[in-house]
C-alpha cells in the first residue's frame, strides 16, 4: 500500500483512516437469469480518505465508471454521504498483497458542502495530529 509521503503529491491531502463505509450502486444492475433490476449494497471499510475520494477495501466487483453512493462514519459517530464514481480497482488474484489492498479507488464527484467540509476537518485534524 502506497505509504503518507505519496498522498502528499496529490490535489486533496490524503491520510490513513480505518473507517466503517457503505456503498450502494446508484444505477440498477440486471440480474443475468431473470432479467430483473438489482442494487448492490455492502458494508465496506475504508483504507484512506481526503476531501476528493477515498479507498474502499472490498471484494465487490465494481467498474471504473461506476456511481457509488458512499456512505462514510467519522470517528465522531457522525455520518457523511457522497455520490462517488469508481475511478480505479486493484484486485490481486494469487498475489501476497493480501486482503488489505483488495479494493476500488472512488473520486466523490458531489455531496452536500457542510459534510464536504466536515470531511476536509476530519483530514486536516488527522494530518496535524500525525505531524506533531
Amino acid at each position: 500500500m502506497s505509504n503518507d509521503k505519496d498522498y502528499e503529491n496529490r490535489r486533496h491531502p490524503r491520510v490513513t483512516a480505518n473507517l466503517d463505509v457503505r456503498i450502494s450502486t446508484i444505477e440498477p444492475e440486471r440480474d443475468p437469469w431473470t432479467g430483473r433490476p438489482f442494487f448492490r449494497a455492502s458494508q465496506e471499510t475504508c483504507g484512506n480518505v481526503s476531501r476528493g475520494g477515498a479507498f474502499v477495501r472490498t471484494a465487490e466487483q465494481f467498474t471504473p465508471g461506476r456511481r457509488l453512493l458512499v456512505e462514510l462514519k467519522l470517528p465522531d459517530g457522525s455520518p457523511l454521504e457522497a455520490i462517488g464514481r469508481v475511478a480505479w480497482t486493484k484486485r490481486v488474484i494469487g498475489g501476497d498483497e493480501g486482503e488489505d489492498n483488495i479494493g476500488v479507488g472512488v473520486e466523490f464527484i458531489g455531496g452536500s458542502p457542510d459534510q464536504l467540509m466536515r470531511l476536509e476537518d476530519f483530514v486536516e485534524q488527522l494530518s496535524a495530529n500525525r505531524v506533531a
